[in-house]
């Protein structure tokens, strides 16, 4: 019994619990109604209408029919550009012209519906911003929609517009490419003029855009760059082997999507493997300057982290000489990220001219590695997209895998394309493919000619398991096997007679390892090993000409001259004109 009057526990209950789903549904249409509209990508709606489309037989613009949207850090006349900091907004006046680019846009025959969300000041590739809310991830809401043209991937990734355009520096358009799984192009650096927009860090930054179409990329990319139509295609697919051993994803994941598919449209012959960090290391000596080897020895991963950290220190210098001025004297509240910016530091300013000679050699490096035709495949990220409020991004780890791959274009300035290459746990996985600076066009074309087949091998990948399942043994065998003979041509003996050891352990009844790694012997002088590998070849294949040529030259060196004329003289009767074995031979008479 209760007394008169007061409400019972029951009818309190029921009263708590209606008030609670009532909450819950208005809470739920509120997050729906948000998540319909935008999912917070734009910060300002407007329109920019293009010209008249031209009458016949005249064609249409290019880009007609099409709607964009552009990163808050772009000019257009009449708006403020806010550069994702009220303060900014509040501190500067209307922009009395449009930026250059985004006029070059309408003009092709593109509709601007409005600016996008980017993290305060351009600075961070993780989003995040003390001012305005993150917005949401439209592929993984759970996850993080990346920087620092966020809201520009956003918009895309939700089919709000064809394309966008978006700031990148170091990853301001592949990191939120990457996270919300859609196209996103750097283009190389200088190729499209930066005026109108503000600026981060003038020696990085690019403008790029953002597409779920690669034909919409592509033609958004031949009005930008004003290019002309001249397809080409590549004759070299580099794959970064050291750069996949980043991958916190199973890396046949992606290695095999871009490996299967590179050989059903060009060939096996195209492919190769190398470890970029090794290369670059060579190629790029003042390199050393920033050198911080790990316990472990590994060169290559210590020398990608050394392009990563002359990369941020000219980053953090650029910016802070364009915005010092303003956030002293205003003193707004920014971002820790940002006012950590602002300190000074010595050591700073007395590594910029070697940081600024890093890129310049940087640059030289891979053009001569990846000429005309060259593509060098490496992923976009290491990590899956952080969860939204996760500290994670923010890690020393985590960052030095994203600045470490991600360096590699910022530094040479080359172009580079985030490919979508479908989901991992639920979360967007990508791959990146770079061309040397000035190949635009050419890494457009590859993008248009690959795009259909990456994502048929994708499927292909996802139902038979890879992802969960470590590639063949004879796949393994064949990128060791790669790996040697990188090491073979950079004349690195011990190295190449390692791999050709770990490829055959993976397949021995492979008469060509064998044989390879005979040569690296040769090189290194080890000619009874190189005898009895060329002898195992032999045993597995009685036709391999290399084998009895390397095999005569071991025995020549041990002083075995009856038994070397007689492979000079074998190989000559499966090669009559092969020139080696005969000038052997005429040698060998006097014997």
């Amino acid at each position: 019994m209760t007394k008169k009057g007061m409400p019972s526990a029951a009818t309190n209950l029921w009263v708590l619990l209606g008030l609670g789903i009532a909450g819950i549904i208005f809470i739920t249409r509120k997050l729906k109604k948000t998540v319909r509209e935008d999912f917070g990508a734009f910060v300002e709606r407007l329109q920019l209408l293009p010209p008249p489309q031209p009458a016949p037989p005249k064609a249409p613009h290019l880009l007609a029919g099409l709607a964009f949207a552009v990163a808050d850090a772009f000019d257009i006349e009449g708006y403020v550009t806010g550069f994702g900091d009220p303060e900014w907004s509040r501190t500067h006046e209307n922009a009395s012209q449009t930026s250059l680019a985004v006029s070059v846009v309408v003009e092709g025959g593109a509709t601007c519906v409005g600016k996008t969300v980017i993290t305060e000041m351009g600075y961070s590739i993780f989003g995040g911003d003390k001012h305005y809310e993150a917005p949401t991830n439209p592929v993984a809401p759970a996850r993080i929609c990346g920087g620092s043209s966020s809201g520009s991937a956003v918009a895309v990734a939700a089919e709000l517009v064809d394309f966008s355009l978006g700031i990148d520096s170091i990853g301001g358009v592949r990191v939120p490419a990457a996270c919300c799984g859609v196209l996103g192009f750097r283009p190389s650096h200088g190729a499209i003029t930066n005026t109108g927009v503000i600026p981060v860090s003038p020696s990085l930054d690019t403008i790029g855009w953002f597409a779920k179409d690669p034909s919409v990329l592509r033609r958004v990319g031949h009005v930008i760059l004003q290019l002309g139509y001249a397809e080409s295609r590549p004759r070299h697919v580099i794959i970064a082997d050291d750069c996949f051993q980043l991958l916190k994803i199973p890396k046949a994941r992606v290695t095999q999507v871009v490996i299967k598919s590179t050989e059903k449209l060009f060939g096996k012959q195209v492919l190769s493997h190398t470890n970029i960090g090794d290369y670059m290391a060579s190629k790029v000596p003042s390199l050393k300057h920033f050198h911080n080897k790990k316990k472990n020895g590994e060169l290559r991963v210590s020398s990608l982290k050394s392009l990563s950290n002359a990369m941020q220190l000219l980053h953090r210098h650029e910016f802070k000489s364009h915005h010092e001025e303003w956030i002293n004297s205003t003193k707004p509240i920014v971002d820790p990220v940002v006012s950590a910016c602002m300190k000074t530091d010595e050591l700073l300013e007395a590594s910029i001219s070697s940081c600024q000679k890093i890129r310049n050699e940087a640059r030289f490096a891979l053009n001569s590695l990846l000429k005309d035709d060259g593509i060098l495949v490496i992923p976009t990220l290491a990590d899956l997209p952080p969860k939204v409020g996760a500290k994670e991004a923010f890690s020393e780890e985590y960052q030095t895998r994203a600045l470490s791959l991600l360096a590699i274009v910022s530094m040479s300035g080359c172009c580079q394309v985030t490919l979508p290459l479908g989901s991992h746990d639920k979360c967007p996985i990508s791959v990146s493919f770079i061309a040397r600076h000035g190949g635009d066009r050419f890494l457009l074309d590859t993008v248009k000619a690959m795009f259909a087949t990456l994502q048929e091998q994708v499927d292909v990948v996802s139902k038979s398991d890879l992802s969960n399942n470590a590639i063949s043994q004879e796949e393994s065998a064949e990128i060791a096997k790669e790996k040697g003979n990188n090491a073979f041509k950079e004349r690195q003996w011990q190295k190449a007679v390692s791999f050709y050891s770990e490829a055959i352990k993976l397949s021995g009844k492979n008469a060509t390892y064998y044989s390879n790694r005979a040569a690296a012997y040769l090189g290194l002088g080890s000619f009874l090993q190189a005898e009895a590998d060329c002898s195992a070849a032999i045993n597995l294949d009685t036709k391999n000409v290399k084998a009895y040529l390397r095999r005569g030259t071991a025995r020549e060196m041990l002083g075995y001259y009856k038994e070397a004329i007689e492979d000079f003289r074998y190989a000559l009767v499966l090669e009559p004109t092969n020139k080696t074995a005969t000038l052997a031979v005429n040698r060998l008479k006097l014997f």
